[in-house]
């Protein structure tokens, strides 16, 4: 009796582990390129605009940005954050409000040369990633990028995208600032992602030609990864960004690509997975 009650204890706390281990994925746009993301344990700020509505300037010459409010209190959006991966330099994607009001003692991951900006705001724990870094189970790949073409290339400086893995889960690729190019076509054939998150917003600088992917191009992309889940993001946010999440469904609705391949959050909705 007493080997039957030890041998159940232990499948009750092998249940629990597994039951820690099959937590869902949850990706939770918060505004633009801004999401907080819970991944294999982990909960991941990513490339926080924390700016309230008109504190920027425009863009574009329409308004000033962002555009719109943050959908959550800051405080919340803060709640239970352990790490933060900021793409590039841009105000869009890591702003001063974001630099004063995020721990510094927080993990923050970047592409290399960024890290001099962050260490220069006081953050005690900055990783340049310049190929992969392990944490906490995760492995953080940084992978590359194209902000656009011609002239305005001069002018947008490096991005990066980043891949995350653990065992078990399923890979997240996050394009970032790019448009649809070789760069991001290859990743896609190295890392076969299950869920691609693209910053879809066609910003356009006046004079130039976009510098993000555009409705047609996510297309692009949703058609080159048929067996991933594509979110869309960067939209209806700041002067620049021309596709609206209705114009991005519409194109998607004529070509057959159903609701759950692409996925349009709304700010501050949840996706899980």
């Amino acid at each position: 009796m007493f080997k039957r009650g030890i041998i159940g204890f232990f499948i009750f706390i092998f249940s629990l582990i597994g039951c820690k281990n099959g937590e869902k994925i949850k990706i939770q746009l918060i505004r633009n390129a801004t999401m907080k993301v819970n991944y294999a344990g982990q909960t991941i700020l990513i490339d926080p605009m924390l700016s309230q509505k008109g504190a920027m300037e425009p863009f574009a010459g329409i308004e000033r940005n962002p555009i719109v409010d943050l959908p959550i209190q800051i405080e919340k959006i803060l709640e239970n954050v352990n790490s933060v991966i900021v793409t590039h330099n841009h105000p869009d994607h890591f702003d001063k409000v974001a630099s004063d009001a995020i721990s510094k003692d927080v993990q923050i991951f970047c592409q290399q040369g960024d890290e001099v900006s962050r260490k220069n705001e006081g953050f005690k724990n900055v990783t340049p990633v310049e190929t992969s870094f392990k944490w906490k189970g995760i492995t953080i790949t940084r992978v590359g990028g194209i902000h656009g073409s011609g002239k305005i290339l001069e002018l947008m400086g490096k991005v990066s995208g980043f891949v995350l893995q653990s065992a078990g889960k399923p890979t997240i690729y996050w394009v970032g600032d790019s448009i649809w190019c070789e760069e991001v076509e290859n990743v896609i054939k190295k890392f076969n992602p299950d869920i691609i998150i693209t910053n879809s917003g066609g910003a356009v600088i006046p004079g130039f030609d976009p510098i993000l992917m555009d409705a047609k191009q996510t297309i692009d992309l949703v058609n080159a990864a048929p067996k991933a889940k594509i979110i869309a993001v960067h939209m209806e946010s700041l002067d620049h960004c021309t596709v609206t999440r209705d114009n991005l469904r519409q194109m998607a609705d004529q070509v057959g690509i159903s609701l759950d391949r692409l996925i349009i959050p709304k700010d501050g909705e949840t996706v899980s997975f």
